[in-house]
């Protein structure tokens, strides 16, 4: 909301349903990507400007506790309540409600573009709706998990029994107020862009799906795939850890150590792979840490910054392959270090003068390192370095750059980071 304005934006959360038959723990405490529904859900009511998360709960166990640590260091008010007239007491009518269905699991993005507006109740097609686990309203209606509304439309529910289902009462009660049904784009329902979570096992179906989502974007060159791959395939394990990232980021780091210790001791082949496998690590903590930041973390604040780590990275090359390079006896290391440093310096300063397309192989250190290891293994490690200097320069004067049209608008920012 914005600030200064004279109402509250509340958020509504329950965790009264099984996750499962003959399960007791409730499906928001179901874990994807490291985090329970709970939190991912928190996360993105907080990001749509709630100052305060209510929720409906029996329990007031870890799970619970935990979350409320995390909203109220994010700021926001928390509250547990044990059913309807608990809720009442804690929205005015000048305040508005964003209630989400226990076990929905959207794409933060989409969710926030979609309730960003007037009241509404977010709707689908009752087709496919109610077999995915959404609560029918009306013959060709399904609920889409997710509704705002007025917070005058609250004090209806001192009208209903104590163990009434509160996010059903609701929508009840937003329908026959005549609140309008917005429709949930099909492109969002059928892939896997918000889905409804009732069991262990469809959140573990759906996780790894969910991570892919989330590292769909990215430069199509061999690095950045590999990083990808690495991240889709070990990342759920990575991010149940909280400072997962950060750990795999220090792996990447000491294998670019080790690495420039293999230099030392004229271990070049092997100096190069475990610097480009430290680069690709750290390329794969990074995106972990956008993922991260992007979908659980409730709290302001800048993220680790992991640019350093290519900074870093590049340093530990330059001097990897001044120690590769021959030295007469008594040559001075800045002479060692020149041809390598003019090498990266290019490579860092070229890519913003290159199409887009070509951009992405000159920072990926991972085909970099490659080209650099034939080199070494063709023992032509230092012609090659001044020649493949001499080729980034000439690319940069021939290649046109990409000229962006000021015709076309930028995108508004998106209020969680996208990947």
């Amino acid at each position: 909301m914005q600030a200064g304005s004279k109402h509250l934006r509340v958020a509504l959360l329950t965790m009264t349903e099984a996750a499962g038959a003959g399960s007791a723990m409730p499906r928001a405490f179901l874990r994807v990507g490291g985090a329970n529904l709970a939190r991912h859900q928190a996360t993105i009511l907080l990001a749509a400007g709630c100052g305060m998360v209510v929720c409906l709960s029996r329990d007031f166990g870890p799970e619970l506790i935990a979350l409320q640590h995390e909203v109220e260091r994010a700021g926001a008010k928390f509250h547990v309540v044990s059913g309807p007239r608990g809720l009442s007491g804690l929205v005015t009518s000048a305040d508005e409600l964003l209630v989400m269905a226990e076990g929905l699991l959207p794409m933060p993005a989409d969710a926030l573009q979609l309730l960003d507006g007037p009241p509404a109740v977010l709707a689908q097609p009752a087709e496919t709706g109610v077999p995915a686990g959404f609560e029918r309203i009306d013959l060709n209606h399904a609920w889409a998990g997710a509704m705002l509304l007025p917070g005058r439309l609250v004090d209806r529910l001192m009208e209903l029994p104590e163990d009434a289902a509160l996010a059903s009462a609701l929508l009840r009660i937003a329908l026959q107020a005549g609140i309008g049904l917005r429709s949930v784009p099909d492109d969002l329902r059928l892939n896997g862009r918000w889905l409804m979570i009732r069991s262990e096992d469809e959140a573990h179906q759906a996780e790894q799906s969910w991570l892919a989502r989330h590292t769909a974007r990215g430069k199509a060159t061999p690095g950045p795939m590999l990083a990808r791959l690495i991240v889709r395939q070990f990342g759920p394990a990575v991010l149940y850890e909280a400072s997962g990232a950060r750990v795999l980021a220090l792996v990447a780091v000491i294998l670019a150590l080790v690495g420039f210790a293999a230099a030392w001791f004229e271990l070049m082949p092997v100096a190069l792979i475990l610097a480009g496998v430290g680069w690709v690590l750290g390329r794969a903590a990074e995106m972990l840490a956008r993922v991260q930041r992007a979908t659980l973390s409730l709290q302001p604040g800048s993220p680790l910054r992991f640019s350093l780590l290519g900074w870093l990275f590049d340093a530990l090359l330059v001097a990897i392959l001044a120690l590769g390079l021959p030295s007469l006896p008594g040559e001075p290391t800045a002479r060692r270090v020149f041809a390598p440093l003019v090498l990266i310096g290019l490579l860092r300063l070229l890519p913003r003068a290159f199409p887009s397309n070509w951009a992405g192989w000159a920072e990926d250190r991972a085909v970099v390192v490659s080209g650099l290891l034939l080199l070494v293994l063709g023992g032509a490690l230092e012609p090659g370095v001044m020649a493949v200097a001499a080729l980034l320069l000439v690319a940069g004067l021939v290649l046109p750059a990409d000229r962006p049209n000021p015709d076309v608008p930028k995108p508004d920012d998106d209020r969680l980071t996208r990947v």
